[in-house]
């Protein structure tokens, strides 16, 4: 649970701001159970007091940490406008930025799930940060079936659910455990794999262009 502190002070936003980077860092570099709150401290250049103000404890700090990590994941895999508008495209350049973005964090995601497997409260946190992706993949299922491109019968949720733990899973294999493929190999398979599974139809692709 964060501690309410409402209204806080510019002063007390850079504080909490303060905290939950030195957690970041503490998280990232050790691991969550060697941290103590006194080593989030150390970092923040805080007092233990002060530290809860803002925390009444350090699962609290984890809790706001793996948040923020899985919204800066989000937003870091957000397809933007500079990209094609055909579909193949668009998956195409989703799965590119979502590894990009596991490889930056996937320390603290894997402790995530970690830390998910022995505790209840990690894992309904684990499992409502997963549903923003969820949510996004299913509805951008959702209107390529209502364009007509992709299998009308397959179930949107569900679809996204598979389909995205098949790109979770290769990012932890390849970029953790070291299978070996180069970044253009990896997309490329995985975006043939997305849009065969989905029945995306061959007129609302348009074939990758040598070189780029």
């Amino acid at each position: 649970m964060i501690v309410k502190s409402d209204p806080l002070t510019a002063r007390g936003r850079r504080t909490r701001a303060a905290l939950v980077q030195a957690g970041r860092e503490a998280f990232d570099e050790h691991g969550y159970e060697a941290v103590r709150v006194d080593d989030v401290c150390a970092r923040a250049r805080v007092s233990h007091g002060t530290f809860y103000t803002y925390f009444d404890s350090k699962e609290a700090l984890f809790r706001e940490v793996a948040a923020a990590v899985v919204g800066e994941m989000f937003t870091a895999s957000l397809v933007g406008p500079a990209v094609p508008d055909d579909p193949y495209s668009r998956i195409e350049a989703a799965n590119r930025l979502y590894l990009r973005a596991w490889a930056a964090n996937s320390r603290l995601i894997r402790m995530l799930e970690q830390a998910a497997a022995a505790e209840e409260g990690f894992r309904d946190l684990l499992l409502e940060l997963r549903e923003v992706f969820v949510r996004r993949g299913a509805e951008g299922l959702r209107r390529l079936q209502e364009q007509g491109l992709a299998d009308p019968a397959l179930d949107p949720r569900l679809t996204a659910v598979m389909l995205g733990g098949m790109v979770e899973h290769f990012a932890h294999v390849w970029l953790d455990l070291g299978e070996q493929a180069d970044e253009r190999t990896a997309v490329d398979l995985l975006t043939t794999l997305w849009a065969r599974a989905i029945g995306l139809t061959q007129a609302s692709t348009t074939s990758p262009v040598e070189g780029e």
